[in-house]
């Protein structure tokens, strides 16, 4: 069975993390052809760990690519850039807004060329606003969205904590789903697209509950309240509003922590006879949906002391066995060795791609996706892809890697 993006050529003119967004393409079966300036992509050196010579970064968003090292300061360069792209169905531009409009290769001159081209301008804030020429990394992005807070040391300096990239994660899933939908309407109807995705937007929109809340608490308590477990109390918006729950909340294991999550009645009333304590469920039997016993110190103690005398996977037996909501408590480090992980990534082993990485999440059931190679070095393809797509002689390829026009 052929790959879902077989027969897709992409043109990758990406730098850094937004590069994710071919790399999934990649994933899908799409050829992709990593466009590089002299030198390279510098994500092979900015992260770490660095990993046989480049960084994890590296492996990991241009897995699957083929790379050509174009010099697009070069008439040469640029006319060679038109003819890939008359041949290809996506460009993606995942840096700066207008990097490839001042070469001449804005959307409105190549869709002269190919006009069901689709066109994707990833970069850190968009294409429109006051900051969408400002450079910027991930955390920049989430920091913007309210995602990350301040911490300061016991010294008093300020710092960044601990946290998930966001943004520079979440814009490449979107960008390729919109990519997706763009190919779909041009095969069908020949009709191109221009599409204007942020890594700021994305971690916005990704957190969009939270905002959404304290917009929605700016009308009065008339039309908008807490729900009526809380008897319609407002509470924080998102996680934030848990903080004070006991049916619901973190607990200690005996070898780690669970999150418990009693959120419906039924879950609370399996959970109670399950640990053969059915008189908790008789005393505190809440209501039906989101009575989370918040403040209760006292049910909380009994179920903290509960809870120690079983280890992490001890109580997801449980919660199978009694259908009550139990989730176990990893960190980064931990998660590779959950049971559960382990059957939903198989990783994309060290032998083979140089790093231990996770496959793309999607799974097209009684169907694999294609094992993606491993990233390249700055132009290990720049002669095969002219030679393959362009139909060009060693005689002119070496003449353009003699002028430098390719590496």
């Amino acid at each position: 069975m052929s790959a879902p993006l077989e027969g897709i050529r992409v043109i990758d003119c990406s730098l850094l993390a937004p590069g994710a967004t071919a790399a999934h393409l990649a994933d899908l079966g799409a050829e992709v052809i990593k466009i590089e300036a002299p030198g390279g992509d510098y994500v092979r050196e900015l992260t770490w760990p660095i990993i046989e010579g480049s960084s994890l970064m590296h492996h990991e968003v241009s897995r699957g690519k083929k790379s050509l090292v174009l010099d697009l300061r070069q008439e040469d360069g640029v006319r060679i850039f038109k003819e890939l792209v008359a041949k290809s169905d996506v460009v993606i531009e995942a840096m700066r807004p207008g990097a490839l409009a001042r070469r001449g290769l804005s959307y409105e001159n190549l869709k002269l060329i190919k006009p069901d081209l689709v066109f994707c301008c990833i970069s850190g804030y968009g294409m429109t606003g006051p900051y969408r020429d400002m450079p910027a990394h991930g955390i920049a992005f989430d920091s913007w969205a309210g995602l990350v807070k301040p911490e300061y040391d016991d010294e008093g300096f300020c710092n960044i904590p601990e946290h998930p990239s966001v943004g520079m994660h979440s814009a490449p899933v979107y960008a390729g789903m919109a990519i997706c939908a763009a190919l779909l309407r041009s095969k069908r109807t020949g009709q191109g697209a221009q599409l204007d995705i942020g890594q700021s937007d994305g971690a916005a929109y990704i957190d969009r509950l939270r905002s959404e809340t304290w917009k929605a608490y700016e009308r009065p308590q008339s039309e908008v309240s807490g729900n009526k477990s809380d008897n319609h109390e407002r509470r924080e918006p998102g996680t934030a509003g848990m903080r004070h729950g006991v049916r619901y909340q973190y607990y200690e294991s005996r070898d780690g922590h669970v999150l418990f999550m009693a959120s419906e009645q039924e879950f609370w009333r399996n959970f109670c006879d399950g640990v053969g304590h059915s008189e908790l469920f008789e005393k505190w039997p809440g209501k039906q949906y989101g009575d989370h016993a918040v403040g209760n110190r006292e049910l909380q103690l009994l179920l903290r002391n509960i809870f120690k005398t079983r280890s992490t996977q001890e109580w997801m037996q449980f919660a199978s066995e009694y259908n009550t909501a139990i989730a176990p408590v990893n960190t980064p480090k931990s998660l590779l060795a959950d049971p559960h992980f382990q059957t939903r990534f198989p990783l994309l082993n060290a032998k083979e791609h140089i790093a231990d990485m996770l496959p793309f999440p999607v799974h097209f059931c009684d169907e694999d996706l294609p094992i993606p190679s491993k990233a390249p070095t700055a132009g290990e393809h720049s002669g095969e892809v002219l030679k393959s797509i362009l139909n060009y002689s060693e005689e002119k390829i070496s003449a353009l890697t003699e002028s430098k026009i390719i590496t």
